[in-house]
């Protein structure tokens, strides 16, 4: 049986997923996000953008825009900083 990766292992595949998203928009949007945020997330933050990476693109944009609701299992903290971020400034 082999040993779940280490954090920094996880961190460098979330930081590569964030920024190669397929669109800049999002690439900008995930990315500035984990830069700004990952390194004071704890275990449960790191499951949540672990999570919220697996979603389409266009659906989490909308959520962090707010022209979507947000699901429950995406709901709270760390979607609210998400959506006060200025991706402009970043």
């Amino acid at each position: 049986m082999s040993n779940p990766p280490s954090r920094d292992i996880r961190l460098a595949r979330m930081k590569f997923r964030a920024w190669h998203r397929g669109t800049r928009e999002a690439d900008y949007m995930l990315g500035g996000f984990f830069d700004r945020y990952h390194a004071e997330w704890d275990e449960g933050a790191l499951a949540w953008f672990e999570a919220l990476l697996d979603e389409d693109d266009v659906d989490v944009l909308a959520w962090a825009l707010q022209t979507a609701p947000v699901p429950a299992r995406f709901a709270g903290p760390q979607m609210a900083a998400m959506q006060r971020i200025d991706y402009v400034s970043i």
